[in-house]
């Protein structure tokens, strides 16, 4: 079995695959997530991802490779350890110990996260090119693919999450809310006009990013493919987002630990 895991600024999302020799085939069995926290050690992290797999009724000796992509570079050496130590498995990092197939067209290509490219390696293969990728994650990144499969840039805002949690910092009378589906755009109260601003807000920008990527493209059947804890929340209010995956990042380190030529 594959342990795949996502290092993200907010969580780490995990997940096992099965022994299926082509990725396309193999399934994901069992996921699990956790809050990023940089101040936990490796004995705390190995010993919650031997709880997850005995709760799934895994045994470490089935894991046979693990593979971490991670945009938080401080605790990579506190994961590295703890899955050496408690999996008995050292750990593949992409862009370090293994490089994804994909035609990187940044000006600096080092400098692009290595959740964008397996984003881009899984939407390329799930769904074919051209397409544009959004993950609604801590940030929220647009990421495009020509026709060739070849990564050509993209864009990054602010995420939800920090917009909300700015407001309620910077503005004294503005309250911390949950993020969900306003019943209407028009607010008649403080929480559900910063509720309508951060979803319709959002709506509108992913429909104007997306609407000039493809003008850029210069694609008229460039899909978009959704990801990321609200992606489902957007998806409801536009028709811009053709496909919502929630498990993309994972797939795309599926795909590239199997070592696929896309």
């Amino acid at each position: 079995m594959l342990l795949a895991i996502d290092v993200g600024n907010t969580n780490i999302v995990a997940g096992i695959f099965s022994d299926e020799t082509s990725p396309k085939a193999s399934e994901l069995v069992a996921s699990f997530r956790l809050a990023t926290d940089k101040t936990k050690t490796s004995d705390e992290i190995g010993m919650m991802m031997l709880q997850f797999l005995s709760l799934e009724g895994i045994a470490k000796t089935q894991i046979n490779d693990i593979i971490i992509s991670s945009v938080v570079p401080p605790l990579m050496h506190t994961l590295g350890n703890a899955c050496r130590r408690y999996i008995g498995k050292a750990p593949l990092i992409v862009g370090q110990d293994i490089v994804p197939a994909i035609n990187i067209k940044y000006d600096n290509p080092k400098e692009v996260g290595a959740d964008r490219i397996v984003n881009a390696i899984a939407a390329r293969a799930k769904y074919g090119a051209p397409l544009i990728v959004v993950d609604f994650g801590t940030a929220t990144t647009f990421c495009a693919i020509d026709k060739n499969g070849d990564y050509v840039g993209g864009v990054i805002s602010a995420g939800i999450k920090i917009s909300m949690d700015a407001l309620f910092e910077k503005a004294a009378k503005l309250p911390r809310i949950e993020i969900v589906k306003p019943e209407k755009i028009i607010g008649t109260n403080t929480v559900s006009s910063m509720q309508s601003g951060a979803v319709y807000g959002y709506v509108g920008q992913v429909e104007y990013i997306v609407e000039r990527i493809k003008e850029e493209l210069t694609e008229t059947n460039c899909k978009v493919v959704a990801t990321g804890g609200l992606a489902s929340l957007i998806a409801q209010h536009t028709e811009t987002i053709d496909f919502v995956d929630r498990m993309l990042t994972l797939d795309g380190l599926n795909i590239i630990a199997q070592g696929d030529k896309l």
